[in-house]
């Protein structure tokens, strides 16, 4: 039976030095006016070339952060892999604006896979387009406005990168999650995820797309989706999560005067996400589910439906995902009774990662109850080790 409120299991890999660290950072990222002065006072100290490294690094960075190069995180691989959780390495770089950059982002995505192929505890990889392509370009793309010959030829130099990054994956024998972005932009992306999924999902999952389900077209698009797939021949690979751009979506909405894409409520979040989540599992022929979430009601969901259709636990095509530092009730408990469980594991130089951290704390503190729930789990572990 399922516990995610085992919090031996959950915490098995934190001394109690880093559970206390852990329980003060969750403290502060529960107040949303400290996370915004938090951003606003790192944007600023990077702008005028104050020492924020060493700060960064001690408190946010080592709590959602692997390190900054992949032999940094190694350690943290091997810990996970030891209580049965994989990882998925993430080079946490994103918004760059030239094309030099863009190659280098590009080069380091192809070196983590190399690296992964070495090790059974790291079966995926991911990336975010905008590492690779221009944020203004995939707007453009997206919005379907005419491109000048420049636009053309720089968004093939994109696809390109992204097509070496997927023919390295496949090569290699791992898999590669192609990250979801704001909506603006989310229409280039997913018209590469899908060219590249008929490419090279022919005979097995190599190229997964992410669907942000806090997205109200999203639930329709999944289904058109495997429905493509199926029609066109190849297989179907998507990591759903709930979405990570909210206060931003809806403020541009309201700024630029259309529909808030973004549903109404969590209560209509969930109901898509657990829709969508029991639409892929009952329909596995030639597809694979990624769910990423940290909520526990949907973990137990897809939990319960793979053993009423009486699908192995361990079967390759079905996933659960929670971001490292977070829901450590959820995967080492998932992992324990046996599901296939991988740590979205980030990194990267401390501010060439800042984007990411503040977004994880600004989750954090915007997700209904998930503070409140990590601190109330760290203090009842904390009790249990009769530590203060």
């Amino acid at each position: 039976m399922l516990d995610f409120n085992d919090t031996k299991t959950a915490f098995i890999l934190k001394s109690d030095n880093q559970l206390r660290k852990a329980y003060w950072l969750f403290r502060l990222v529960a107040n949303s006016s400290l996370v915004g002065l938090g951003r606003w006072a790192s944007e600023l100290a990077i702008k005028v070339g104050l020492p924020i490294r060493s700060v960064v690094k001690q408190t946010v960075y080592d709590q959602f952060v692997g390190g900054e190069t992949i032999e940094e995180c190694q350690a943290i691989i091997d810990k996970l892999q030891e209580y049965g959780v994989h990882a998925l390495l993430d080079f946490a770089v994103e918004g760059k604006e030239t094309e030099t950059d863009f190659n280098a982002c590009k080069d380091e995505i192809v070196e983590t896979i190399r690296h992964a192929a070495k090790h059974p505890g790291i079966p995926f990889g991911v990336f975010k387009m905008t590492g690779v392509a221009a944020f203004d370009l995939m707007e453009k793309i997206s919005a379907e406005l005419p491109l000048s010959e420049i636009d053309e030829r720089a968004w093939e130099r994109a696809k390109t990168r992204v097509d070496e990054i997927c023919y390295t994956a496949k090569k290699y024998g791992l898999r590669i999650m192609i990250d979801a972005e704001e909506t603006w932009i989310q229409k280039a992306i997913d018209e590469v995820a899908n060219e590249m999924m008929e490419t090279y999902n022919q005979d097995r999952i190599v190229v997964i797309n992410t669907l942000q389900m806090y997205r109200r077209d999203r639930l329709a698009f999944l289904k058109e989706s495997m429905e493509h797939a199926k029609a066109k021949g190849y297989h179907y690979g998507a990591k759903l999560v709930r979405g990570a751009y909210m206060e931003k979506e809806r403020a541009r909405a309201k700024e630029k005067g259309y529909d808030d894409p973004i549903h109404k409520t969590k209560a209509d979040s969930d109901v898509h996400y657990n829709e969508a989540m029991l639409h892929m599992v009952e329909n596995l022929d030639k597809t694979m589910i990624i769910a990423g979430s940290h909520n526990e009601d949907s973990a137990r969901l897809l939990a319960e439906k793979v053993d009423e259709l009486k699908i192995e636990r361990g079967d390759e095509r079905v996933w659960f995902s929670q971001l490292f530092g977070m829901s450590d009730n959820l995967s080492f408990n998932l992992a324990k009774e046996g599901f296939n469980v991988v740590k979205y594991l980030p990194f990267g130089p401390v501010t060439e990662t800042l984007p990411y951290l503040i977004r994880r704390a600004e989750e954090n503190t915007s997700a209904s109850g998930q503070s409140s729930r990590e601190l109330s789990l760290i203090k009842k572990e904390m009790k249990r080790r009769g530590i203060d």
